[in-house]
């Protein structure tokens, strides 16, 4: 897991190296300090030289000096290094969802990729900052320092290896109870994301149905658990500072209670109990300095464990050795598909699928709720693998085509639109990022979204908001229909995409369908009959099979599920749910 997180470095282990090397230099500086203090003392004032004292506090100044620009090196490259680990952590991460299947999206939630792709990147960007400085100057600080005390007193210096060890004792039991906290608590975090995430893309609906103390008192129960966790944890590692500070002030005074009676007798110099009691600060503090480390690490553990997990995940969709790199036309054929989202499922959600569908062709499919018609088209653009049977797309397998291939042939226009942040034009250019403007416009205009853009203050350079928050559901599902539509693509999927528009907006685009792209395959999945009657044939599921495939009038005399949601529709109420059985 090291070994992975360290690989990410590149660039930056030139900053990773000289950082600890800055460090050993400021140790060094601090090491030196005492005794030139202690000798200060000893010869300068106590032998009343004036001139041994100006040579000595310049010698200081300068050995200051240079600890002062090796610390501030090692905090510059240190923060290069941390955050350049970081910066490769997130981009190796986001490169490697983009690469991700719709199976691989579903095992991660949305909120816990976000969790991972910042909470846990800067949790591994503190902590191997604290390492990269602290690791190396704590125990440095520390040896040298007890090196440094025996010379001087080997007697005093006891005391020091007393308390050290005594400290090491506590501070591992601490961190022991303190670790299966900090192993929980960022699970939780993704709960909080979720919970803000879902908030703020949802606020809409938060308000039209007066949900607001329903989600604040959501995020309160997902913050409480994050702070009680923290607290637990918390609560057991500062104990590390009295512990600390206790040891401190009693190291000092036996240190000084001996130390004095050493220097009466005259085993001990003045100058040498003060290098000492500095020894005794810079030991204890390097203690103090490598329980915050292992605090850091056992908190960055989890969160590397995680970063982890998604850099290792494997796409269960890869481009064959060989793959084609043409769509020949846009002919589609099934052929005994069964398909699961879960492998073990004993139930398939796609049952024995039989399907063979002309190019050209405009073919409507319709089902009730969990019929899986999503689903069925889904496996066209191979946005998931069929687990038995076979999917063909201009009479090939789509598993022998290049993904970027298939997918530009094979446009979708998803349930949920989805609109990103930049003007109309950018957003429409999604589907042709070299499309001319007047390319743009006509996409639109098939699409009938030139309507209402063109009655915005700044028409296409309109700028669209995150999600498309400041366009009706209509509006953003025609801008969703015009970026498929300049694909130029030989099979065109519609995913209930008319579903916020009216009827006669919908048969204008099922017109311009028609007159304008005659050659291109069009999938129509809806909930109304009327969007489809016209199609050239049409398909009805029922939890998942094809329970008819004809058209509008053979399915209306020979299928009874047809037939009923058609009565349901037009012939009796008009307003019937399209489950129901009437």
């Amino acid at each position: 897991m090291v070994k992975k997180i360290l690989g990410e470095l590149h660039e930056f282990k030139l900053p990773s190296i000289l950082t600890p090397v800055c460090m050993i230099g400021e140790v060094i500086a601090e090491m030196i300090i005492p005794i030139l203090m202690g000798r200060i003392v000893d010869l300068g004032i106590s032998g009343a030289d004036m001139n041994y004292i100006i040579r000595t506090g310049l010698m200081m100044i300068v050995v200051a000096l240079f600890g002062l620009a090796a610390g501030v090196g090692g905090a510059v490259f240190g923060s290069k290094a941390s955050t350049g680990l970081a910066r490769n952590l997130r981009k190796r991460m986001f490169d490697n969802i983009q690469t991700f299947s719709f199976s691989n999206i579903d095992k991660f939630s949305s909120a816990g990729l976000v969790t991972r792709l910042t909470t846990d990147v800067t949790n591994i960007q503190n902590s191997y900052q604290m390492i990269l400085r602290m690791a190396m100057r704590a125990p440095a600080s520390m040896i040298i320092a007890m090196v440094m005390s025996f010379i001087i007193s080997p007697r005093l210096a006891s005391i020091y290896l007393i308390a050290v060890l005594c400290l090491a004792v506590i501070i591992v039991i601490m961190l022991n109870k303190a670790t299966r906290y900090f192993k929980e608590v960022f699970e939780k975090y993704d709960k909080l994301n979720e919970s803000v995430q879902e908030n703020v893309s949802a606020i809409r609906v938060v308000k039209a149905y007066v949900r607001e103390e329903y989600e604040k008192s959501k995020f309160r129960t997902a913050a409480l658990n994050i702070y009680e966790m923290f607290v637990r944890a918390e609560k057991i590692v500062t104990l590390n500072g009295p512990v600390m500070t206790g040891t401190v002030y009693i190291c000092i005074i036996l240190i000084s209670w001996i130390g004095a009676h050493m220097i009466v007798s005259g085993e001990l110099t003045t100058g040498a109990m003060m290098s000492l009691l500095t020894y005794c600060m810079n030991i204890l503090m390097s203690l103090m300095m490598l329980s915050m480390i292992f605090v850091m690490i056992t908190m960055s553990q989890a969160s590397a464990k995680r970063i982890i997990e998604v850099i290792d995940e494997k796409t269960s969709i890869d481009n064959p050795e060989k793959p084609i790199t043409e769509v020949k036309d846009g002919s589609i054929a099934f052929e005994h598909v069964n398909f699961s989202y879960n492998v073990e499922s004993e139930e398939p959600v796609l049952k024995d699928v039989n399907l063979e569908i002309k190019s050209g062709e405009t073919i409507g499919i319709i089902g009730g709720t969990g019929s899986s018609k999503s689903t069925l088209v889904n496996l066209i653009s191979r946005l998931y693998d069929v687990n038995e049977g076979r999917v063909l797309v201009g009479g090939v397998d789509v598993k022998k085509y290049d993904m970027e291939t298939l997918r530009n042939q094979v446009s979708v226009v998803l349930q949920k639109n989805v609109l990103f942040s930049g003007t109309i034009y950018e957003n429409i250019r999604w589907g042709d990022k070299n499309a001319t403007d007047e390319e743009v416009r006509k996409a639109c205009c098939l699409a009938c979204a030139d309507e209402f853009i063109e009655k915005m203050p700044n028409g296409y350079d309109t700028f669209i908001e995150q999600g498309g928050a400041n366009v009706s559901g209509g509006q953003r599902q025609r801008l969703c229909i015009a970026r498929a539509l300049l694909k130029k693509p030989k099979v065109l999927i519609l995913d209930d995409s008319t579903s916020a528009v009216d009827t006669a907006t919908d048969a204008k685009i099922r017109k311009a369908f028609a007159e304008e792209i005659p050659n291109t395959t069009k999938l129509i999945i809806a909930q109304r009959i009327s969007s489809i009657q016209g199609c050239d044939r049409i398909i009805v599921m029922d939890d998942g099979r094809i329970d008819g495939f004809d058209t509008h009038e053979n399915l209306l005399e020979n299928n009874t599920i047809y037939r009923e949601v058609y009565d349901s529709q037009v012939g009796s109420s008009g307003d019937a749910d399209f489950d129901e059985k009437v």
